[in-house]
C-alpha cells in the first residue's frame, strides 16, 4: 500500500498543476482526507457526473436510483438533478423501495453479512476502512437494510451490474454526494 501511494504521488507530481490534475481525473485528497497532496482514489468514473434536466414528482434533496439505467439522481430545485453513474446489483440481487439514509460513515469498515459469507467463504471476516476496503471513501446506509450507497476502488464496475445489492460509485462521486445529503434523506430505488 505504501508503494502504491508513492507511485500515485510521483504520478501527480508530473502533472503541471492542480487544475490539470483535476482535468485528468485526479482530485485534491483534502476533499477526502483533510489534507495532503493530490492523488487518485480509484480513478474517475467512466460515466461522468453531470447536471441534467429532471422531471418527476420528487422533492429537491431526494435521491432517486434507477437500477435499469444504472444512474443515481440527486434531485435539485428548478427541474434539475445531479446524475451520477453507479454500479448496481447483479441478477437476483436487484431490489426496489423507499428508504432513508440512516447513517453516514467516512472510510467505513466492512464486515460481510452472513449471507455473503455463505456464498463467498474466501472473503475476510472484517476489513478496516481505507483505500483497499470495498466500501471506499464513504458509505450511506439505507434504513435497516444490508444495503448502502458506497464508494469503490474499482471504477471500471460503474455502469455494471456486479454487486450484491449495494450501489457503487467512484470514490470521487461518493464524496461529492456524501457532502450534499444528510441522515434522513429519502432514497427511492426503482427496480
Amino acid at each position: 500500500m505504501i508503494r502504491t501511494f508513492a507511485v500515485l504521488i510521483a504520478a501527480v507530481s508530473l502533472l503541471a498543476g492542480a487544475g490539470e490534475a483535476r482535468a485528468q481525473g485526479f482530485f485534491d485528497s483534502r476533499d477526502i482526507m483533510g489534507g495532503g497532496p493530490n492523488f487518485s482514489l480509484g480513478g474517475s468514473s467512466p460515466i461522468p457526473r453531470q447536471t441534467v434536466n429532471f422531471t418527476g414528482n420528487y422533492a429537491p434533496g431526494t435521491i432517486l436510483i434507477d437500477t435499469a439505467e444504472r444512474r443515481l439522481y440527486l434531485v435539485l430545485p428548478n427541474g434539475q438533478a445531479l446524475r451520477y453513474g453507479i454500479g448496481v446489483g447483479r441478477d437476483g440481487f436487484r431490489w426496489g423501495g423507499t428508504h432513508r439514509i440512516s447513517a453516514k460513515k467516512e472510510w467505513p469498515s466492512w464486515t460481510p453479512p452472513s449471507q455473503m459469507l455463505a456464498r463467498r467463504p474466501d472473503l475476510p471476516r472484517h476489513m478496516s476502512g481505507g483505500i483497499d476496503n470495498p466500501l471506499g471513501a464513504r458509505a450511506m446506509y439505507l434504513g435497516s437494510t444490508l444495503y448502502r450507497i458506497h464508494g469503490s476502488n474499482e471504477p471500471e464496475t460503474i455502469g455494471q451490474a456486479v454487486s450484491s445489492g449495494c450501489f457503487r460509485m467512484t470514490n470521487e462521486d461518493v464524496v461529492d454526494l456524501y457532502s450534499r445529503v444528510s441522515v434522513g434523506t429519502t432514497v427511492v430505488v426503482k427496480n
